[in-house]
């Protein structure tokens, strides 16, 4: 059986940093990965020196994304269509939208159509507290619960465990069920980071910072990744629907 996995998050590059490595041994091992995001950053930053104009950076950044996916292997993208906002002039971060059921409405109908197995998402801290990563949790597991179809189990990405290799990036108030050494399909996840140009001082300038030296993209992409099980509709055997893929990576197995 093929499983059909749903990546939902709210900006492009979310679905590489937090997930890259998981999506990508996913779909190396036969799952077809749809990805799904609520905005195409609009509202981020353009690259230092900027690639292009405020303006543009939607489309650049859509651009980035497409690249991305097809870098893990994905099957499919889609966007919602949401307007990513402007980071405030002190670095403030902003949800993408005020009405959380519109989002919800806009998920359950994703869901209708493609009717997953798995979804995977943000956490519910939002990671490092981003009001969008949040938004998107909120209105997912909203969403999943009130489906009237066959629920999905969900995923959350970067939950909190025991020597995290950046603590700051975890979802404190989640449990890691999984934590999985991405070895295997590291390289595709640095090939998907590479493809999100506009973000690459982003991610340079925090790296510098903790390594104390110029710093690559390599040097961004961890070996470990993390997901808690938020949501499992299964019982007995039949829960932890992706547990029989995930174990061959696992360094701390599925522990609920």
């Amino acid at each position: 059986m093929v499983l059909d996995i749903l990546a939902f998050f709210a900006h492009p590059d979310d679905e590489t940093v937090f997930g890259g490595g998981t999506l990508a041994y996913l779909a190396k091992q036969g799952a077809d990965v749809h990805y799904l995001c609520a905005t195409r950053g609009e509202g981020g930053e353009r690259g230092d020196p900027p690639l292009c104009t405020q303006k543009e950076l939607g489309g650049v950044r859509g651009s980035e994304l497409r690249c991305a996916v097809q870098a893990l292997g994905g099957s499919s993208l889609t966007f919602l269509g949401f307007q990513d906002p402007v980071i405030g002039s002190e670095g403030n971060l902003y949800a993408f939208a005020e009405d959380e059921a519109e989002v919800v409405r806009a998920l359950e109908a994703v869901l209708g159509e493609l009717v997953p197995d798995v979804v995977i998402t943000h956490g519910a801290d939002g990671e490092y507290g981003h009001p969008a990563h949040i938004l998107s949790h909120r209105a997912m597991m909203a969403a999943v619960r009130s489906f009237q179809g066959k629920k999905p189990a969900v995923y959350t990405v970067a939950p909190f465990y025991e020597n995290a290799p950046r603590p700051r990036l975890a979802n404190e108030s989640e449990k890691a069920d999984w934590v999985l050494d991405i070895t295997p399909v590291r390289e595709q996840k640095i090939r998907a980071a590479t493809c999100h140009r506009t973000q690459h001082g982003l991610f340079l300038r925090h790296a510098a910072k903790r390594l104390g030296r110029e710093a690559v993209i390599s040097d961004v992409i961890l070996e470990e990744e993390a997901l808690s099980l938020a949501f499992d509709p299964g019982q007995g055997a039949n829960r932890d629907p992706l547990g029989g893929i995930l174990a061959e990576i696992a360094v701390q197995p599925f522990s609920n």
